[in-house]
């Protein structure tokens, strides 16, 4: 029995017994620098730029705004939960090669018994598999590099560029946004936070330095998962108290999403019809996002954790360095508040998106829900084809989005699911790619018509290969 040390065995084998890449097939343009841009260089950007190389798609770039590759992402930035959220053994990253998953990975480290002792997968654990993945496969990041404006122009964008603080500006064909929560929107911040000092308060997408609370009295908006895991470090970090101030009357635990996930409703959930899909969005809207049990653990092992439901802040002012908050009939005063209250998604309120915006079209503009179903906040959402692609509000007069897809939690009302976390890729990575390949090969279907009816190849054999054994009339002999 062969034996190694080398803990990449099976993964190198794998990609050995896969074959090659193809090379890159899609025609040359000239004044253009890349096929794809992809936005966004964590767990996401990465699968994507693996997807395309493996289906023979080259110069495809892959760029980040992040200082370096540990600032990239959520995982060890803005994420707070001890363990993901999605159960450990569905597909990801690997795109159905077995070797590359985070179960081989662990396994090769850890052992067998290890990975079925765990029940969740550790979040550095996560973080560090991803960073695996980037280098084993060799994916380049192009850190420092943020997405500032995208122009369309004739069948391609510029895509202006802040490299390093530089102003830079090049030209792609196709875009994804693999950018995370905030990729098509942004934090969403309570009015009754954001009356106040910024000093006072933050978000849980930004980076909080917890250090700082410690022997603070700090208050937190929402009871979703990331409040919780803010309020968990907050504890953990040495808080006088956290409260924690729902608006529904019990902390949501119905996880209706989940029921979406056999595969029936998991493949054919972008064909069901408009109604469907919004009322699933509205319904899920209702029910409320449902923070995972050992969130909750975490923080009512703390005596100095306060619950508050049916607390919705009503009115804030400040009181010196202090926030004075009105909640029912109860007044309160804080140190520092955390807003885990989630994100909104608006393509009109992203600059990069400003030169095109108004002709994206919205929910609100394909479908008019019922009176009891109105949301404007599902309103806003992008109404994405079935490769997750931008639509024309008025056709004809943006024919261009095709060309952008959205692999970020924008997708939601469209596709069902959290865009962008581990449950879509399996199925939305590939459909992207798919149609990428598509728009590629068929813009460019006259070179591609060329270059498949052509004779100019070398053939395989001469005549000579056969030549003596092509069978000949044997000469007849005359008769006498």
């Amino acid at each position: 029995m062969t034996t190694t040390t080398d803990l990449d065995f099976a993964a190198r084998e794998a990609l050995r017994l896969l074959g090659p890449d193809p090379e890159n097939w899609v025609s040359d343009r000239p004044g253009i620098d890349h096929n794809v841009t992809i936005v966004g260089g964590s767990g996401s950007g990465s699968t994507f730029a693996f997807a395309l190389r493996r289906a023979g798609i080259g110069r495809v770039t892959v760029i980040d705004a992040a200082l370096d590759e540990t600032h990239a992402g959520v995982w060890l930035t803005r994420a707070r939960m001890k363990k993901l959220r999605t159960p450990k053994n569905l597909p990801g990253p690997e795109l159905g090669i077995p070797a590359l998953s985070f179960q081989a990975w662990y396994e090769a480290r850890h052992g067998v018994e290890a990975y079925a002792a765990i029940d969740r997968i550790p979040r550095v654990l996560w973080a560090e598999y991803l960073s695996w993945y980037r280098h084993f496969l060799n994916i380049p990041v192009r850190y420092q590099t943020k997405l500032v404006r995208i122009e369309p122009a004739a069948g391609f964008f510029r895509i202006h560029l802040e490299v390093s603080g530089v102003p830079q500006v090049e030209t792609t064909r196709k875009i994804i946004f693999a950018n995370g929560v905030a990729g098509t929107g942004g934090p969403n911040i309570p009015l009754v936070l954001a009356s106040l000092p910024r000093t006072l308060y933050a978000h849980t997408s930004d980076e909080i330095d917890f250090s700082a609370l410690r022997g603070k009295t700090v208050a937190v908006l929402g009871a979703a998962a990331s409040a919780f895991d803010a309020a968990g470090v907050a504890l953990e970090s040495g808080a006088k108290e956290v409260h924690l101030f729902a608006r529904r009357s019990q902390i949501a635990s119905l996880p209706v999403i989940r029921v979406r996930g056999y595969p029936g409703a998991y493949y054919n959930y972008a064909q069901l019809p408009d109604e469907a899909r919004w009322f699933q969005a509205w319904r899920f809207n209702q029910v409320g996002s449902t923070p995972p049990p050992d969130a909750i653990e975490r923080v009512t092992a703390f005596s100095n954790f306060h619950l508050h439901l049916s607390a919705p802040w009503r009115e804030t002012h400040t009181q010196g360095d202090r926030i004075v908050a009105q909640v029912n009939d109860n007044v309160f005063e804080f140190d520092f508040a955390i807003a885990g209250t989630g994100y909104f998604v608006d393509p009109t309120k992203r600059p990069e998106l400003a030169d095109f915006a108004h002709h994206i079209a919205l929910w609100r503009d394909r479908y008019e829900p019922p009176t009891e179903q109105r949301n404007e906040q599902l309103s806003t959402y992008p109404y994405l084809g079935n490769a997750h692609e931008y639509q024309e509000k008025v056709p004809g007069s943006a024919p261009y989005l095709k060309d952008i897809h959205v692999f970020n939690p924008a997708g939601f009302v469209s596709f069902g699911l959290p865009i962008g976390d581990v449950p879509s890729i399996r199925r939305d990575v590939p459909a992207i790619v798919s149609r990428i390949s598509h728009d590629l090969f068929f813009a460019d279907w006259s070179l591609h018509e060329a270059r498949i009816t052509s004779d100019n190849v070398a053939p395989d054999f001469e005549p000579s290969l056969y030549a003596d054994a092509v069978w000949k009339q044997p000469a007849k002999v005359g008769v006498s």
